[in-house]
């Protein structure tokens, strides 16, 4: 179940809110005068000196009847001064912060030196999670074998990855390692298609969380070139975000950085309107029964709590297809009622000979390897059937991948000769 060329995903569309244009005002901002006047000192102070347009562009909302009002409180309060001019207009003033201001700025950036773009509330937040919630997606078999076209996938695979996105909700994927597990739950992302609107930040009782991470989410350009909507919101493809061992208990709660004072959001909460696949599921430092636990809620209830620093919980959305990948046995991990919360589940199993003779012939094609039936009869002789081998869907492309690697090192010809593939296999294959 090894990709060769993959098929191109589905269109990345998003269906703008009409709650996401432009606001006009300080009220639809959701935010107070105060709060963006912080925001603003913050950003002055940190840039010397800084043109209106230069802020407006940061706080990525308009200047006029908005940011206009948080630079004229500032002014009459003798917080800032116009110092020049880079051009024509209120956006050309070059403002500077006065001694007074600076005060104030040291003030504020204690509190939190978050400086970007202004944060969205979170009743904002929960309405867009809302309207463009996977539970709106449908799949049928045609999408799922169009998504999955360059894998070899048994039919009944193809069903339970279909019945994942169209119940948005969990899937646990398990079987022997290299078999495709990571590849198929890629293709779950495909399937749910399109984009979403991701904010930059939000905003709870007064704390800023960073909710946009360029490293997980992808921008991609607005539908029909508008540049209307609220630009503290990005429109991404559908997340599709993946941790390993490395997995911590406290990396799934808000991350508090000490020295900005502000929250970096959790995976879970950035895999909002995608998916979060847990790989190497069992093997991460804390034990699975705690990790198992902190899933049960979200799981059930669609719902995620999150802790302030100051000890507040938060109710966050949990909208998002939840994967589970391990190559360990269930019963060794979970229990029945965790698995009885899990709606889908599928062992992945070794690839059939038939399957994998496809698989290898495929691969010849993508890494430009004449396919020979002999080659392939031979390596299934010497390397599975004699040593009692079991066939894994992975073993095709790492095999030919190291044939032609060895054939470029001796300037040789790469084709699936019995010297070859004797130096790639026994490269690659370890008796343990």
């Amino acid at each position: 179940m090894v990709a060769t060329s993959r098929p191109q995903p589905r269109p990345a569309t998003a269906s703008l809110n009409p709650f996401l244009r432009e606001p006009q005002n300080i009220d639809e901002t959701g935010l107070d005068l105060s709060f963006i006047s912080d925001l603003i000192i913050k950003i002055i102070y940190f840039n010397s000196m800084t043109t209106a347009q230069a802020v407006a562009d940061t706080l990525c909302l308009p200047f006029f009847n908005i940011v206009d009002r948080a630079l004229t409180l500032l002014k009459r309060e003798e917080m800032i001064e116009v110092v020049g001019s880079s051009g024509f207009g209120e956006l050309a003033y070059q403002y500077l912060v006065t001694p007074k201001g600076s005060a104030r700025a040291h003030d504020v950036i204690n509190r939190s030196a978050y400086v970007g773009p202004a944060p969205v509330t979170l009743d904002a937040y929960k309405e867009v999670v809302k309207s463009q919630a996977i539970g709106n997606v449908r799949v049928t078999p045609q999408d799922v074998r169009r998504a999955t076209a360059d894998l070899i996938v048994p039919d009944e695979i193809i069903d339970v990855l279909g019945q994942a996105v169209t119940t948005g909700r969990s899937l646990f994927l398990y079987g022997e390692p290299g078999n495709g597990k990571t590849v198929l739950a890629e293709r779950v992302t495909e399937l749910l298609g399109g984009s979403i609107l991701i904010p930059h930040a939000i905003t709870v009782d007064g704390q800023v969380i960073k909710v946009l991470d360029l490293h997980n989410h992808l921008p991609v350009g607005l539908p029909g070139g508008k540049s209307d909507i609220d630009r503290r919101w990005v429109v991404c493809r559908r997340p599709y975000i993946v941790v390993g061992g490395e997995l911590m208990l406290q990396s799934l709660d808000l991350v508090w950085d000490n020295v900005n004072k502000f929250y970096e959001a959790p995976f879970q909460m950035k895999a909002n309107g995608g998916m979060f696949m847990i790989d190497d599921f069992g093997r991460q430092q804390v034990r699975p029964s705690e990790l198992l636990n902190r899933w049960i809620v979200p799981l059930e209830k669609r719902i995620d709590f999150l802790t302030l620093h100051t000890g507040k919980k938060i109710e966050i959305p949990f909208d998002q297809i939840i994967v589970f990948s391990t190559n360990l046995a269930p019963k060794d991990l979970v229990d029945e009622a965790f698995l009885r919360r899990i709606q889908c589940k599928v062992k992945i199993e070794n690839p059939t000979l038939d399957n994998y003779r496809e698989i290898f012939r495929r691969q010849c094609d993508a890494l430009e390897v004449p396919f020979a039936q002999n080659g392939l009869v031979y390596l299934l002789r010497e390397y599975y059937v004699k040593p009692k081998r079991e066939l894994r869907a992975c073993h095709p492309r790492d095999i030919l991948r190291t044939l032609t690697g060895i054939a470029r090192y001796l300037d040789q010809p790469a084709i699936l000769s019995t010297n070859l593939i004797d130096r790639a296999c026994r490269t690659y294959f370890v008796e343990l």
